[in-house]
């Protein structure tokens, strides 16, 4: 690994973190227990408007599943009012999961949704445009990616960047192993590919000039065998430093903590190559219940990071939460000596 100049004797900083315990609830969920969440969020500030607009997920327990998305706005980010909302049955879909809400460069308002197809039982990943985010109109989805675009067994929880012009997607994909014969038909008969323990929860970057079209360019943060993200590690949002990116992401050991991931760190300098910061253990967890923290979402303004995520609450239920940060200052790497 080759280091910037002047890292290997400069201190630059401690990664940010936050105490979960402090935040506050943005969306309680919709009943007690195991099973009932709100979450998933993505979060658009609007300059313009001074307006936050959120998207969410609402669950509740088996056979429900992931049924009802929202999207909903804000004076203050705390406080939202809905103000479009959707169901899985809209998507024809057994499930639907995070979607992400993005303001395009042309204006347009993009929201990409992951769903499981109903042609395959796999995760795809859709686009819809509108003028405002009240306005989307389901039944204008395009593709973006198919599983089988890709050679995955499923594509979803997508979140975008844009830099410089370009739009960078991450991508959850349920990688493609050797399953026995025998087992081939478990893979998808539940519409859920991901909580069956025959396929790995890796990321995956797809870039594009327009945000509509993406290409695909592989994964980027895989898990780690024997390590506490074995079975998964969804990276789910970046926050720019003044030394490059730093990612967060979600991992679990096993298919057993499919649903209840807890929340690691990596640095990335081109959002290609990312160095993980939490080798031995997550750094966010919450402290009640299965300890889950995950889908991490982050606004930054000049002097704070508003950080919205899924957390565990004490009776098994994940309530949507926020907490703010003051955004650190640090040094920027030196320049290189000459020689």
């Amino acid at each position: 690994m080759q280091h910037p100049a002047g890292m290997e004797s400069k201190a630059l900083g401690r990664p940010i973190l936050f105490d979960p315990e402090e935040g506050r609830t943005v969306i309680a969920p919709p009943g007690e227990g195991p099973g009932y969440w709100a979450g998933a969020p993505s979060v658009v500030y609007n300059r313009e408007t001074s307006r936050f607009y959120l998207s969410y997920r609402v669950r509740k327990p088996r056979p429900v599943r992931s049924g009802e998305c929202y999207i909903a706005e804000s004076e203050d980010g705390v406080a939202f009012r809905t103000v479009w909302a959707s169901t899985k049955e809209a998507f024809s879909s057994d499930s639907i999961e995070r979607f992400c809400l993005t303001r395009a460069l042309d204006g347009a308002w993009l929201l990409y949704p992951s769903y499981v197809d109903p042609a395959d039982g796999r995760w795809r990943i859709d686009v819809i445009e509108a003028a405002h985010p009240s306005e989307f109109d389901v039944r204008q989805r395009r593709k973006v990616f198919t599983a089988g675009d890709v050679g995955a067994q499923g594509v979803k929880d997508p979140w975008v960047l844009i830099v410089n012009g370009l739009y960078y997607m991450l991508i959850s994909y349920a990688v493609t192993l050797p399953v026995p014969e025998s087992r081939r038909a478990e893979m998808h008969a539940t519409a859920d590919v991901y909580n069956t323990g025959l396929t790995l929860s890796s990321t995956a970057l797809a870039v594009s000039g327009d945000g509509r079209h993406y290409e695909w360019m592989g994964d980027v943060l895989s898990p780690r065998e024997g390590a506490w993200d074995a079975y998964a590690a969804r990276l789910g949002c970046l926050v720019p430093t003044e030394n490059g990116w730093l990612g967060y992401y979600d991992g679990s050991a096993s298919v057993a903590g499919n649903y209840e991931e807890r929340t690691g760190l990596v640095q990335t300098w081109d959002m290609r190559n990312y160095y993980r910061l939490s080798h031995d253990g997550p750094l966010l967890v919450s402290p009640h219940g299965s300890g889950s923290l995950r889908y991490l979402e982050a606004i930054v303004f000049d002097d704070q990071i508003w950080f919205y995520y899924e957390y565990a609450r004490a009776d098994g239920s994940h309530e949507l939460r926020m907490n703010r940060v003051a955004r650190p200052r640090q040094e920027a790497f030196p320049a290189p000596s000459a020689t």
